[in-house]
């Protein structure tokens, strides 16, 4: 499904507006399944952006156009949808819920002045769901709870709210509740009205039933605590506990302030099939939730690294805006997705791309002055031009050759750099090849194309073992890869993923070396005799000349050198570069007229040859440090898992969170598909980096498994 364009105003929401003031940036979070697809389909309806909501198992919605998505019936990515509301736009940004994209999360993290954690009423509060809370907390996020599928079987919204509290801790407050009566719909609890949705939206305000007064005035009595004690107004709160009535407009005043501040979550019972609380969602995203004025804009730099003042959104300010998505269409080619946290954006204009980069990841830092053509505001996968972005607002590019995710973008007279957000590091490899030779270019491409726009795919191509490795977060994240790659007509096929072993010598050994050839003219003459002993671990290599007597030529003891590192590079029984030898060069013989650089060269590999027929040639393994962060609960399966893995404890810690940290070391061999592992074992709570520690012996009964 490609990126389809539309004329300016051809579709509602095509606005580009003229005040920081009027945006409002809000990016739906919550694990998979709970709906937020769904309820941005209902608020776009509501609002006339569509004509009818779609649908995510028949694949029609607006922001899971991706045809990853619409196969797996959930979002793969992030997906940017505007509205109007009220006079006020708001670019709901729609995110995955599974854990192999928290890289798109943490991108919509980025755009976004707000949040929408949306939960489902049927499900409960799991482990999953409170780590995605906690990705918001990390970055300061303001965030309000939507509990939505209330028109499900096993729908129970007051313990899901109470799950919330409890799983969310202070602050978690109900706005609205649902109605209990007969009438679908919501109570307002600062109006103390119901908003009856028995005909439909919009919904009719009528008073609420009065078997629920005494239900309405303990929640109404709690949030009105709730708001003032955010608000850090003291008076206030002596008014209030004096029996004062205080106004609606002072309270919702000072929501707004609490909300903005991160203090505060109210909670909206939304159902998006029905409708119910759609109408008090959009109210709510339009006067409770903050602008890009209210949201400090990330640092900025000079590109020599040196700090500026902090940005306003100031339509009129320098320039400065960010790559935080970038999609590639076979169409359009590449889509960059904008926030602007300064000045104006405008068509036919120039910009600077600068960017950090990610060396480890295929990513380099690059430099760059380019043309910005034409502004569009994306509808999920539909492009419709507007004349300008100003600050705070998002805006989708084509055509930038050099931007990629995470770069920023300036005036080329004042060039600007924002610090990158945090990315995951990808675990889990992904060997692929081309099915044929004519692949080969169109996935080379392909690869350039998909890393450039996913810093949570690293791509490498490893010497070794000749494969190309795609380093993905999980199994779906990798599943999108391979079908991106496909759909950009390169067919490839997947293979188990090799691991780079060495080889050594297991105890000290003799090598001669004789490469003699005399067959009329110039002929070649070198002998030479070496002593070979092992080393310890991480030794590296060693080569020692005690040749005495000129037995040898002084020119030509630094080849019998050369030829010994040849030899090790080659590999001496299973083709594994060789490391942690000491070579002594002893003795030889040269010719006056015959010995070469070139002879000397191939008597040392032959020598090295020589020795490690006399003695056994072990295999050594990679074994990586390994950090796991887990819950106590899974600590006992985790630690047995580790010791089924060749795993050696190193010892457990408690960290910041409360959760405990374990560090081991772990063969490489044994961790291919750990991320996937892990997640299973832990309900995809736990997290874990890896680093290279050295190499270990092989045991010998999987060294004489290896295809030598």
């Amino acid at each position: 499904m490609g990126t389809k364009h539309a004329d300016n105003g051809s579709a509602a929401g095509a606005v580009a507006v003229e005040s920081p003031a009027q945006v409002r940036n809000v990016v739906l979070v919550g694990p998979s399944g709970a709906g937020k697809t769904t309820l941005t389909e209902a608020l776009l309806a509501a609002s006339g952006v569509v004509s009818r909501a779609g649908s995510v198992t028949e694949g029609t919605t607006v922001c899971d156009h991706d045809p990853a998505a619409v196969r797996q019936q959930r979002s793969v990515g992030l997906a940017v949808a505007p509205l109007m509301h009220d006079g006020i736009k708001v670019n709901l940004i729609d995110t995955p819920g599974y854990a192999d994209f928290v890289g798109e999360l943490r991108a919509g993290l980025r755009a976004a002045d707000a949040a929408l954690f949306v939960v489902s009423a049927a499900e409960g509060v799991d482990a999953t769901t409170v780590a995605l809370w906690e990705e918001c907390a990390a970055v300061g996020m303001p965030r309000a709870v939507v509990v939505s599928r209330l028109d499900h079987h096993r729908a129970d919204p007051d313990a899901e709210i109470t799950a919330c509290q409890k799983a969310f801790g202070a602050g978690v407050l109900p706005l609205y509740l649902p109605g209990t009566g007969a009438r679908p719909g919501v109570v307002g609890l600062i109006t103390q009205r119901f908003f009856d949705y028995s005909n439909g939206y919009p919904p009719t305000v009528t008073e609420p039933d009065p078997a629920d007064a005494e239900r309405i005035t303990a929640a109404r009595n709690e949030l009105i605590e709730g708001i003032i004690s955010e608000s850090e107004d003291e008076t206030l709160m002596d008014r209030y506990l004096g029996g004062e009535e205080i106004d609606q407009q002072t309270l919702i005043n000072d929501l707004e302030t609490a909300v903005a501040r991160g203090s505060f979550h109210p909670v909206f019972p939304v159902c998006a099939a029905t409708g119910v609380g759609v109408a008090e969602l959009l109210e709510a995203l339009t006067r409770a939730f903050p602008s890009p004025l209210e949201h400090a804009a990330p640092e900025v730099t000079t590109l020599d690294g040196i700090p500026r003042p902090r940005l306003s959104a100031d339509p009129d300010g320098p320039l400065v805006a960010e790559v935080v998505r970038t999609a590639v269409d076979p169409y359009v080619g590449r889509v960059s997705l904008v926030r602007v946290f300064s000045g104006t954006l405008r068509p036919e204009g120039p910009v600077h791309i600068s960017g950090h980069g990610l060396a480890d990841r295929g990513h380099a830092d690059h430099d760059a002055d380019e043309r910005v053509a034409h502004i569009y505001s994306p509808l999920g996968a539909t492009l419709r031009e507007v004349p300008y972005c100003t600050a705070g607002d998002l805006c989708a590019l084509t055509k930038l050759g050099s931007a990629e995710t995470g770069d920023t973008v300036s005036a080329p007279d004042d060039p600007l750099l924002m610090p990158p957000w945090e990315m995951p590091e990808p675990l889990l490899p992904v060997a692929v090849v081309p099915r044929s030779r004519s692949d080969e270019d169109t996935l080379a491409r392909n690869l350039g194309r998909l890393v450039a726009g996913d810093p949570t795919l690293r791509l490498e191509r490893n010497a070794e073992t000749r494969q190309l490795v795609l380093w993905c977060m999980g199994e779906a994240h990798a599943d999108v890869v391979l079908s991106r790659l496909r759909a950009g007509g390169a067919e490839v096929d997947v293979e188990p993923v090799k691991v780079a072993l060495r080889e050594t010598f297991a105890a000290p050994a003799k090598g001669h070396g004789r490469h003699v050839k005399q067959s009329g003219g110039h002929g070649q003459y070198a002998v030479c005799d070496i002593d070979v002993e092992p080393l310890p671990r991480g030794s590296g290599f060693e080569f020692v000349d005690r040749i005495v007597g000129g037995a040898i030529p002084n020119q030509f003891i630094p080849s019998v050198e050369k030829g010994v590192r040849a030899q090790m590079e080659r590999g001496l029984t299973a083709g594994h570069p060789v490391v942690d030898l000491r070579v002594t060069l002893v003795d030889g013989k040269a010719h006056s007229v015959d010995s070469s650089d070139a002879a000397f060269q191939t008597a040392g590999a032959l020598a090295l040859k020589d020795a490690a027929a006399k003695t056994q040639v072990k295999l050594l393994e990679p074994v990586d440090e390994v950090a796991i962060r887990l819950s106590d609960e899974h600590l006992g399966t985790v630690l047995g898992d580790l010791s089924s893995r060749r795993g050696r404890v190193l010892g457990t810690e408690p960290d910041e969170t409360g959760r405990t940290v374990v560090r081991a070391e772990v063969p490489a061999t044994e961790l291919l598909r750990y991320a996937v592992d892990l997640r299973a074992m832990t309900s995809g709570t736990a997290t874990f980096t890896r680093r290279f520690a050295r190499y270990d012996p092989l045991p010998d009964h999987l060294a004489a498994k290896m295809d030598h």
